[in-house]
């Protein structure tokens, strides 16, 4: 029995090796190992700790079908999806947008706050530069603290909604207040004008949304392109069709019906998301590598 484990531990190492990998490249990108060693082995004052809420929540695998989750919602708005449609590149180089906003999210959270600040003023600079004109006549702008506004509070919504389902220990009903504050103290500086800092307010600003949402055929493309015919070989396909699944599973009923995605209770329940929450056991077990452990040790005593 103890060969047996001796055999075993070096295989599931190196499988959790190459799936974490895989991972980080197409989330990160190739140079993954750069970008981690500046965010968390950086030595400096953080905004948040491996106590907060909104630590935990975005080191945490549930944010790979909260992102997707994400991307669905923030495509029913007309105004958005016409400035991803035109300046994001995401059906030509989807997994470079998918990267940018992790270093984002990653160096916001995790990072030195000059770092953080650094970032956020990168991020406005791109967003200073996308403007143009919707399909239906209407100007946007990247700038505009309205749409900044819709992108932050479905991420925030979806990020928590995933968590919630997802994760081994959910946040309590104060902590889930505290992360939507966090995010909130992050996003305010990129240019959103008085974010939720509750639950309650976050869900009150989607409804607020809602008679602005519209089904357009970008948004039912992007959906497409997301579930149907993501740019993924075909070893990973059952893997990213598990994530998915649950963010499907997540959405609203009054999301779903512009996008065209099915609605099926007993389906979803039973199977879609078990897979999902299946799916993302996956990654948190792959992610949790040693290395990435010993990196946010560091982080942490900073």
């Amino acid at each position: 029995m103890v060969r047996d484990v001796t055999v075993i531990d070096p295989a599931l190492s190196f499988a959790r090796a190459q799936l974490a990998g895989a991972l980080r490249s197409r989330v990160a990108g190739d140079d993954a190992e750069r970008k981690a060693a500046t965010i968390w082995l950086a030595e400096g004052p953080r905004w948040f700790t491996p106590d907060d809420p909104i630590w935990r929540v975005h080191a945490d695998a549930s944010m790979f079908p909260a992102g997707l989750r994400a991307l669905l919602l923030q495509s029913l708005h007309p105004l958005a999806m016409a400035g991803v449609a035109a300046h994001s590149g995401y059906q030509g180089d989807p997994w470079g947008r998918l990267q940018r906003t992790s270093e984002f999210l990653a160096t916001t959270t995790f990072g030195t706050i000059e770092h953080a600040e650094r970032q956020i003023a990168r991020v406005r600079a791109i967003h200073a530069r996308v403007r143009g004109t919707a399909p239906d006549g209407r100007p946007y702008a990247a700038s505009d603290p309205h749409l900044l506004a819709w992108v932050h509070v479905t991420e925030a919504d979806s990020f928590l909604t995933a968590f919630q389902r997802y994760a081994a220990q959910p946040l309590s009903a104060e902590e889930a207040d505290r992360y939507v504050a966090q995010t909130g103290f992050v996003n305010e500086r990129l240019g959103v004008v008085e974010p939720p800092r509750t639950v309650a307010e976050l869900r009150a600003a989607i409804e607020s949304y809602r008679p602005e949402l519209r089904s357009t055929p970008e948004a039912r493309a992007a959906a497409r392109f997301l579930l149907v015919h993501p740019p993924l070989p075909l070893a990973a396909r059952p893997g990213y069709a598990a994530l998915a699944a649950g963010a499907v599973a997540m959405l609203p009923l009054w999301a779903r019906l512009p996008l065209r995605l099915p609605y099926l209770p007993i389906t979803e329940r039973v199977v879609s998301r078990p897979v999902g929450g299946l799916a993302t056991a996956l990654v948190r077990w792959a992610m949790h590598s040693p290395e990435v452990a010993r990196h946010r040790a560091i982080a942490a005593t900073d």
